[in-house]
């Protein structure tokens, strides 16, 4: 898994919290993909533990090791993923959580727990079709050298590189897409989560350049890539993203389910 993903893998944080029957200490490569039968069967939709084992980036933290219990996932940006038996964890061991959950339903005492406010974030899920074309796109493959130019971004637009460690490890991995205009990317899409089977798409782009297509071909160059790589793209947007949904819709993305994320000590994003 590691070798097909372009700059990767780096180091893995991951540590099991300090409780009665846990080892501590840093979980390592193959110990966290062992764990990848938890986040089962994979889907579209956020790819969270996925995304931490084929990159090494983020953390993975277990109640105990070997034989866990529960697993928590976290990725740069508050992007959280919680798998296994909530009994197993108790506040203290979700002291430092905020952001967005991905977990079951029977996970929610534990997050209201953690925070009365926790509230719902709905999500729309799609899938590109094997047979469905995709229009050729110029938009440019950036690498290591372009860090400057992703560092110049629109700040509303500064989330794009977060699961990849920021902007750096963005650009090190060799896997977004852009436009650019006089050394600023403008538009960009990337692969916000890489899986065995699926990779989703994020893009976003300024402001200044909504309407005029950078958004579809940005994304149309990484659907190209992401078949390359002999995995299927995937696509999450909530709602209201009317926008997204149109860019979506466009390249020829079918839906692929629902969902929700839980929005723990942090607002709902729409």
């Amino acid at each position: 898994m590691d070798a097909s993903v372009p700059g990767g893998p780096r180091n893995l944080l991951g540590r099991a919290p300090a409780a009665a029957g846990s080892v501590g200490g840093v979980l390592t490569a193959p110990d966290v993909r062992a764990l990848a039968p938890w986040f089962a069967p994979e889907r579209p939709g956020p790819l969270i533990h996925a995304h931490a084992a084929a990159t090494g980036v983020g953390r993975v933290r277990v109640d105990r090791w070997s034989d866990p219990r529960a697993v928590h996932v976290e990725l740069p940006g508050g992007n959280h993923a919680l798998a296994g038996d909530p009994a197993a964890l108790d506040l203290a061991d979700l002291a430092d959580l905020a952001g967005l959950v991905d977990a079951s339903t029977h996970w929610l005492p534990l997050l209201r727990a953690v925070d009365p406010e926790t509230a719902p974030w709905s999500r729309l899920f799609a899938a590109l079709p094997a047979q469905a074309p995709v229009p050729v796109s110029d938009a440019r493959l950036l690498g290591p050298s372009d860090a400057a130019a992703l560092a110049a971004l629109d700040p509303g637009s500064a989330w794009i590189h977060e699961t990849w460690g920021g902007v750096g490890g963005l650009a090190a991995a060799g896997v977004a897409r852009a436009v650019v205009v006089d050394g600023r990317a403008v538009s960009v899409a990337v692969p916000f989560y890489v899986g065995e089977q699926f990779e989703d798409v994020g893009v976003v782009t300024d402001p200044a350049y909504r309407g005029r297509g950078p958004s579809t071909a940005c994304a149309a160059a990484l659907v190209a890539d992401i078949r390359a790589r002999g995995r299927t793209p995937s696509w999450t947007t909530s709602p209201p993203n009317r926008a997204s949904r149109a860019v979506a819709e466009r390249l020829g993305f079918v839906p692929a389910g629902t969902g929700v994320l839980h929005a723990v000590r942090t607002p709902v994003p729409d």
